[in-house]
C-alpha cells in the first residue's frame, strides 16, 4: 500500500509535496500575466490623464522592462545567496511596495513618480521571474516537469487575458464615448479613484500572499546553483550565445509590440478607446491558443525548432498582411501575431542556453537581461511611425525581428540541421 501511495506522488505534476504548492506557484504565474499585461491598456489610460504623447506615454512598458536589464543579475545573486523560497518573498515583497509606490503618485498625479513605481514593480517582478522558473522545475519529478511548466503558461495567460478587460471595467467604461474636452476634466476627477484602488487592492493581494508563503509549509527546494564567482570569472567569446541573447531581445520585443502597442496601433484607425483597450486581451487569446496547439503538435508532428520556423514565417506574413489591410482587419492580423510568437520560446531559450556548457547561471541572467527588448522595440515603433506611419513602422520592425530569429535558429540549431540532412 505505502509503495503504491508513492508512486501516485511521484507520477503526478504535483510530484511528493502534494497540490498545494503547486497551486500557490500557479497563483504566482498568474499574478506575473496579470501585472506584465496590464502594460499594454495602461498605455491609453495614461496617455489621456497626464496629457502625454505617444512617446512618453510607451515609458510605462519602457520603464517595466528595463529593470530586467537593470536587476537581473543582482536577482540571481539573491536567488543564489537566500534560497528560492526566500527570494519569493523578497519578490512579493517588493511587488507590493511597488503597487503602493505606482497607486499612491497616481493618485497625486504624479508621471514620474509612477514611473518609478513601474521600476520598483518591475525589478520585484525580475527576481520573481528567476526563482519561481527554477522553483516550478524542480518542486517535481523531472519527468513531468513539461506538465507543471504548461500548466503555469496556461495559468499566466489566464491572468493577462484577464488583466486588460479587468481595467477596462474599472478605468471609466464609458471614456470612449466622451469628447476629448470632457474626457480630460472626467478624468482628472475619476481616474484617480478607478486606477488608484485596483492598484492598492493588488498590493493587499501580493502582501496576504507574501504573508502565506512565509508562514506556510512551502518547501524551500535546494537546486544546482552555482555560485557567484561564476558570473565574475571571464568568459570566451561564443557567436552562438551572443546571437541568441540578441534573438531573444528581438522576441520580447517583438511579443511586447503585439500585446502592448496593438492599442495605439488600432487608435490610428480612430478605432474608440472601450474597443481597443480589450484588444491586448485578443492578443492573449490568440498566444494561449498557440500554446496549446504547441502542446499537442509538439514533438508529435513537428520538432520544436521547426515550429519557431514556421512560426516566424507566418509572423512575417501577418506583419505584410497587416499593412496591406485597413481597419478591424488589420488590427486583427496583429492580433493573430500572439498566436505565432507563442511557438517561439519553447524553442530559442533552450538553444541558447545549451549553446555553452558551463556558466549556466550567467546565461541564464543574460537571457533574462534581454527581456529589456519589450521596452525598447515599443520605444523604436513610436519614434518610427512619425516618420513612415504607424502601419509600416510595425511591419518593418516585426519582419526584421522574426528575420533575425529565423536565422539564429537555423544557424545554430544542431537538432535542426539534423532534421533537414534526415529529410534530404
Amino acid at each position: 500500500m505505502h509503495n503504491r501511495t508513492f508512486w501516485r506522488a511521484v507520477s503526478c505534476p504535483a510530484g511528493p509535496y502534494g497540490w498545494p504548492p503547486l497551486v500557490l506557484v500557479a497563483i504566482l504565474f498568474f499574478i506575473i500575466g496579470f501585472v506584465t499585461w496590464l502594460n499594454g491598456p495602461l498605455i491609453s489610460f495614461v496617455k489621456i490623464a497626464f496629457s502625454l504623447d505617444d512617446i512618453s506615454a510607451f515609458l510605462v512598458p519602457f520603464v517595466f522592462y528595463i529593470s530586467y536589464f537593470l536587476f537581473a543579475i543582482p536577482a540571481g545573486r539573491i536567488v543564489t545567496k537566500q534560497g528560492l523560497r526566500q527570494s519569493l518573498i523578497y519578490a512579493l515583497s517588493i511587488m507590493t511596495a511597488g503597487m503602493i509606490v505606482t497607486g499612491q503618485f497616481m493618485k497625486v498625479p504624479s508621471y514620474p513618480g509612477t514611473l518609478c513605481g513601474f521600476l520598483i514593480l518591475g525589478s520585484g517582478l525580475a527576481l520573481l521571474q528567476v526563482a519561481v522558473n527554477p522553483y516550478i522545475s524542480f518542486l517535481g519529478p523531472v519527468d513531468r516537469a513539461a506538465q507543471r511548466i504548461a500548466i503555469m503558461g496556461i495559468c499566466n495567460k489566464v491572468g493577462g487575458i484577464l488583466a486588460p478587460v479587468a481595467l477596462a471595467a474599472f478605468a471609466m467604461p464609458h471614456v470612449g464615448d466622451l469628447p476629448l474636452v470632457q474626457r480630460n476634466s472626467l478624468l482628472q476627477k475619476q481616474f484617480i479613484s478607478t486606477i488608484y484602488w485596483p492598484y492598492i487592492g493588488m498590493a493587499v493581494l501580493l502582501a496576504l500572499t507574501t504573508l502565506y508563503i512565509k508562514f506556510s509549509s512551502l518547501p524551500d527546494i535546494k537546486t544546482p546553483f552555482s555560485d557567484n564567482k561564476e558570473i565574475n570569472a571571464p568568459m570566451k567569446f561564443n557567436p552562438t550565445l551572443w546571437f541568441g541573447v540578441m534573438a531573444m531581445f528581438l522576441y520580447v520585443g517583438v511579443e511586447v509590440l503585439a500585446g502592448d502597442a496593438i492599442g495605439t496601433y488600432a487608435s490610428g484607425f480612430h478605432i474608440p478607446l472601450n474597443i481597443s483597450s480589450l484588444f491586448t486581451s485578443a492578443t492573449l487569446v490568440c498566444m494561449l491558443c498557440g500554446y496549446l496547439t504547441g502542446l499537442i503538435c509538439v514533438p508529435r508532428i513537428f520538432s520544436q525548432e521547426r515550429a519557431l520556423v514556421l512560426s516566424c514565417f507566418t509572423g512575417s506574413a501577418l506583419s505584410l498582411l497587416a499593412y496591406m489591410t485597413h481597419g478591424y482587419l488589420s488590427v486583427a492580423c496583429i492580433a493573430l501575431l500572439g498566436f505565432s510568437n507563442s511557438m517561439i520560446f519553447p524553442s530559442l531559450f533552450p538553444t541558447v542556453l545549451n549553446s555553452t556548457q558551463n556558466k549556466t547561471s550567467f546565461v541564464s541572467a543574460l537571457l533574462v537581461m534581454a527581456y529589456c527588448g519589450g521596452g525598447i522595440l515599443p520605444q523604436c515603433f513610436v519614434w518610427l511611425k512619425s516618420i513612415i506611419g504607424f502601419q509600416a513602422a510595425f511591419s518593418t520592425l516585426s519582419c526584421i525581428c522574426y528575420f533575425v530569429i529565423s536565422l539564429f535558429i537555423l544557424c545554430f540549431s544542431k537538432k535542426l540541421h539534423h532534421e533537414l540532412l534526415t529529410a534530404k
